[in-house]
């Protein structure tokens, strides 16, 4: 509505200038007939001036200018300022704050073959990205600041990390892992919720049992560097909606305390959000016989069976283990 008001009002004031302009110009050409008047005819009758004496004046000389005031006697001091330098007169310029947007990573190799992965992005606080290495990836979150450290399962020995953010924006980072040899390591990622699950059930144990090893009993990795058994990394932001997860199981194969078998099978639980669907997930393998890289595509069931798992039981070949 103000917008037509303005036009209205500018409508109606161009309508009343031109009106009035053109008033202006009829008046001006006969001001008489305006007035409704009608002029009288000229009079025609002669009329003779006699008596007429020739008169003159003396003539008057122009006033003369005043005499100008004579300067005084004493000289006139001046006031002038000091000389006072700028700078000291000058407020001093604030410099303006600097605001680097430098992408740093560092990757620092720790025990039982992880790396810590050190991110600094001050352009990127609270903000996702990708971690790539060796085929792995996972999706991780920047702090207020734009850090991020990780510590992570090394899938090679000449480790190279890289994290990408959703703008094209990112960093590298790489570190040695003289000790991988040591150990074997059994992949599983996704996308998404939490769908997929390793278990290792270690040296004959049964589900529960203190030699399973999952998600629910993750152990650490000072019970590797023992040689007692194994631990399980997760990967990921499980809140985060379509987020890479993963799963890496470890065990100290080339430092084993004891003989036995350690039995590996993956679990796939049916959700709301997978069930009646495909669901791609990958596996990888990494020890004695190198890397093994296996796509999954899953038939889940319908949503009436949303809580059951599917076991997957050949995914992984069964470790035999010899001690050291």
């Amino acid at each position: 509505m103000s917008k037509a008001r303005r036009y209205i009002t500018a409508g109606g004031t161009l309508a009343c200038a031109l009106g009035t302009g053109y008033f202006m110009q009829a008046g001006a050409q006969s001001p008489v007939q305006t007035a409704g008047l009608v002029p009288s005819p000229a009079l025609e009758t002669p009329v003779e001036i006699t008596q007429i004496e020739l008169t003159s004046a003396e003539a008057v000389p122009p006033m003369t200018a005043p005499e100008p005031v004579p300067l005084p006697a004493a000289p006139v001091t001046l006031a002038v300022a000091k000389d006072v330098p700028l700078t000291d007169s000058m407020p001093e310029e604030e410099a303006a704050p600097s605001f680097t947007c430098d992408y740093v990573m560092e990757a620092r190799p720790m025990a039982a073959a992880m790396v810590e992965v050190k991110l600094s992005a001050p352009c990127q606080p609270n903000t996702g990205f990708t971690l790539h290495h060796n085929g792995m990836m996972f999706t991780a979150v920047t702090g207020d600041q734009g850090e991020s450290t990780l510590s992570v399962p090394a899938l090679t020995e000449a480790a190279v990390f890289i994290a990408a953010f959703e703008d094209g924006q990112g960093a590298i980072a790489t570190a040695t892992v003289d000790t991988l040899a040591l150990y074997d390591r059994f992949v599983v990622q996704w996308r998404g919720g939490a769908a997929l699950h390793v278990h290792a059930l270690e040296y004959g144990a049964d589900f529960g049992g203190s030699g399973h090893v999952w998600a629910g009993a993750s152990q650490d990795m000072t019970r590797a560097l023992k040689g007692e058994g194994g631990f399980l990394t997760s990967l990921g932001e499980p809140d985060m909606d379509h987020a890479l997860r993963a799963e890496v199981y470890t065990f100290p194969t080339g430092a084993a305390a004891q003989s036995g078998e350690v039995n590996l099978q993956v679990e796939a639980e049916v959700t709301d959000t997978n069930c009646g669907r495909d669901l791609e997930a990958q596996s990888i393998a990494i020890g004695a016989n190198g890397l093994d890289v296996q796509d999954i595509v899953l038939a889940m069931p319908d949503c009436d069976g949303v809580g059951d798992f599917l076991v997957l039981k050949n995914l992984f070949n069964d470790l035999k283990i010899a001690s050291n």
